[in-house]
């Protein structure tokens, strides 16, 4: 198993980044962390409420030249 996981997301649009993202973490061992880079302007939001939906951790959420960092931990 991975214990750390990089997805570039950049130019896809939601629901695709948190989907992708579900997939990921499923094949990932708890604590693991995984970075996605994504462009939908909804992406701080979404991963936000999808974290506190599925109980991972939000690490970090930010942002630079339209590209957003989010580092979400596994539970």
């Amino acid at each position: 198993m991975m214990n750390e996981v990089f997805l570039d997301l950049k130019g896809l649009k939601c629901p695709m980044p948190i989907l992708r993202t579900k997939k990921a973490l499923a094949a990932m061992e708890s604590g693991a962390i995984l970075t996605v880079l994504a462009t939908d302007a909804g992406a701080p939001d979404d991963f936000a409420a999808f974290c506190k939906h599925t109980g991972h951790e939000l690490l970090e959420s930010s942002a630079a030249d339209g590209v957003f960092t989010l580092v979400l931990k596994r539970k």
